[in-house]
């Protein structure tokens, strides 16, 4: 099975290419650090007997993204699983952010995104079986303060392969969102989970063990995946409770988390 990997050289883009290797699958990695990328294919290709190639491409940029893809097919790698892990956040108000910093939001998490998706199912073989993966987030479940364009994002990700796994069935593609809480990828990540508290304890995801799930769970046709059993409540939640409510409620917690980091609140 080959395996196309986006934002590879990001926290959980590691742990899903080392999960893929352990599972004896070939690696195609695209990130846009190509020390971070030859990193990681140094520490696979020591543990694993998996073929790992990588190429650095910004994703914003439609000729890049086809030079990539072109590349793959040069070297006769036709994809079976396309794992699209690449987006980035800004956390603070509105107007507290650049707006080029909100437009990169909506252009990666989603522009982007589509477009390899778009690519790589215009040059599969009908005949091939196609596991795509979107990576969103709990963030999706609702309208998020001081998150509001990067929730927004993850919530059309999340509409969205539900719908392209629709649309795509009889067709041998299977589509799957997973919907994680939080990652302790880095240390501005670590920092927001421990400023939330019993909460960022609570909601946060290991991510080998993510890592291992997703891939688990896409591979048996799942369309959505939560991980966590108070993620999934919280899930649920999100779609009975009153939008207005969960709104208020998330203010409340990520004004505490960010007066627990002297951030203040807009």
């Amino acid at each position: 099975m080959n395996v196309l990997i986006t934002g590879a050289a990001g926290g959980l883009g590691r742990a899903f290419a080392a999960e893929c290797a352990s599972r004896g699958f070939d690696l195609f990695l695209t990130d846009i650090s190509a020390p971070a990328l030859e990193a990681i294919k140094t520490g696979i290709t020591r543990r694993y007997d998996v073929s790992v190639h990588t190429e650095v491409c910004d994703l914003t940029a439609p000729e890049a993204v086809c030079t990539m893809l072109d590349r793959a097919a040069e070297l006769g790698v036709e994809f079976d699983m396309l794992l699209n892990n690449a987006g980035i956040d800004f956390e603070g108000g509105f107007t507290e952010r650049a707006a080029g910093e909100l437009s990169a939001i909506v252009e990666i998490n989603i522009a982007a995104t589509l477009r390899i998706t778009h690519e790589v199912l215009e040059r599969r073989s009908r005949e091939k079986q196609l596991y795509i993966v979107f990576v969103s987030s709990l963030a999706s479940i609702s309208p998020m303060p001081l998150k509001a364009c990067y929730a927004a994002s993850k919530r059309f990700l999340t509409d969205f392969a539900y719908a392209l796994g629709s649309e795509l069935r009889s067709s041998g593609v299977s589509v799957m969102s997973v919907c994680p809480g939080g990652l302790a990828t880095n240390d501005e990540a670590i920092a927001g989970i421990a400023a939330q508290g019993f909460w960022g304890d609570l909601t946060t995801n290991p991510v080998e063990r993510l890592a291992r799930r997703t891939i688990t769970k896409a591979l048996r046709g799942r369309r959505v995946y939560t991980p966590g059993v108070i993620n999934r409540a919280l899930s649920v939640a999100g779609k009975l409770l009153p939008r207005a409510f969960i709104t208020w409620t998330v203010r409340g917690k990520w004004q505490n988390a960010r007066a627990e980091r002297g951030l203040g609140f807009a």
